[in-house]
């Protein structure tokens, strides 16, 4: 299958993005789910979320996001879905889904994706004052 770089205002099937990376050739999937919890880093309710990223923007640093990861590990199987809008607590803000040859460049891979991804997409959450 081929890759996927997705922004969407509705919500994520993660498994849909998980299909998109399995492959004979690769032993190892890793995956992240960021989901929207009920309270901010410091201890408020939060009680939804809002990404008012451009949708063509947000696709386009998605893109980036995996063109680096091509380059730095030489993976193909790199799918990306990250949600705008408004988002409710416990639902799917992103998901992001390596396959590799080996389980050790696809965890490295991930958590730099996400990383990456956290620092262009920004989530403004509303919180209960």
């Amino acid at each position: 299958m081929e890759s996927m770089f997705e922004v969407t205002e509705t919500p994520i099937l993660a498994e849909l993005v998980i299909n998109r990376v399995k492959r004979d050739t690769n032993g190892a999937a890793v995956t992240f789910i960021g989901l929207l919890r009920g309270h901010s880093s410091l201890g408020n309710r939060v009680l939804y979320a809002e990404c008012n990223s451009d949708k063509v923007m947000a696709e386009q640093q998605l893109r980036g996001v995996g063109e680096e990861i091509r380059t730095k590990w030489q993976l193909e199987d790199v799918s990306i879905c990250h949600r705008v809008g408004r988002i409710e607590v416990g639902e799917t803000i992103a998901v992001v889904a390596i396959a590799a040859p080996h389980r050790q460049e696809a965890f490295e891979a991930c958590q730099y994706a996400v990383d990456r991804i956290k620092e262009s997409i920004l989530i403004k959450e509303v919180l209960d004052n």
